[in-house]
């Protein structure tokens, strides 16, 4: 397999000369995923929304881990001739921006993680790989019977509302933008977290997660400061997992406070 880092599609908000906020998806997602909380950041800093590989508008590829993943950041950096930039990473894009800052961490001046822990987790997504590969899309109608198909599979419409962002009409009929097979080959690499061993991130880090999501739990604590010496934990009342779009203005109002 190419281990090449690709040329990411990405977006930009914000006055040029600003501090530097990167922002990552999560799996499944897209750089449109942030436009809920760019108003609010887009007057304090320059702002970078890539679509991650295997996402959005962004080239496929075989190869799907977090050192592929934080290489095709560090040619995006360099292609748009930035030393250092802070980052804000939700889920997978948590891992992406914790792996980035600790093995360059030169290169990462703030880091805000959003509803992840550098932990392994078990396969979350096997309801959601099973829904959207039953989906019949040479026989579709459109989106509402696609909600109505993944809703056997994906009882969340906020869960299936982010999914169907991925799919979308050609010349060819209906196909999905991010590189389904890929993503599900390697869900158990994404899931996890490769091995740290003594690295230590020593900037100033927030994860900032969710009071009914599971994702950062107590027992994860001493590996975040592990790693993460200068770390702050913030739990966002009343939020699950989607943190940022259930409750933006709360988002990122902690966001801005920590980064300032």
């Amino acid at each position: 397999m190419s281990t090449a880092a690709v040329d990411l599609y990405y977006r930009e908000y914000g006055e040029k000369g600003k501090p530097v906020l990167m922002l990552l998806h999560g799996l499944f997602g897209s750089s449109n995923n942030w436009l809920g909380v760019v108003k609010s950041l887009q007057d304090d800093y320059h702002l970078i929304l890539p679509d991650l590989r295997n996402h959005g508008r962004s080239p496929h590829s075989e190869t799907m881990d977090y050192p592929a993943l934080a290489s095709d950041l560090l040619k995006l950096m360099a292609q748009l001739e930035l030393e250092s930039v802070s980052l804000l990473g939700h889920s997978m894009g948590g891992k992406t921006a914790m792996w980035l800052a600790l093995n360059h961490p030169e290169r990462v001046d703030q880091l805000v993680v959003a509803d992840m822990a550098p932990v392994s987790y078990h396969n979350r997504f096997e309801q959601i790989f099973q829904g959207l590969f039953e989906l019949p899309l040479d026989e579709l109608q459109g989106r509402e019977a696609a909600d109505q198909y993944l809703s056997r599979r994906v009882p969340e419409r906020l869960v299936r509302q982010y999914l169907l962002q991925n799919l979308v009409k050609g010349v060819d009929g209906w196909q999905w933008r991010c590189n389904l097979s890929v993503l599900n080959r390697e869900v158990m690499v994404l899931a996890g977290f490769p091995a740290l061993n003594d690295l230590a991130f020593p900037g100033e880090v927030l994860f900032v997660y969710g009071e009914r999501s599971d994702y950062v739990l107590p027992e994860y604590r001493s590996v975040i400061d592990r790693h993460f010496p200068h770390a702050r934990l913030r739990m966002l009342n009343g939020t699950g997992h989607w943190l940022y779009a259930e409750q933006p203005e709360v988002f990122s109002r902690t966001v801005k406070a920590f980064l300032k």
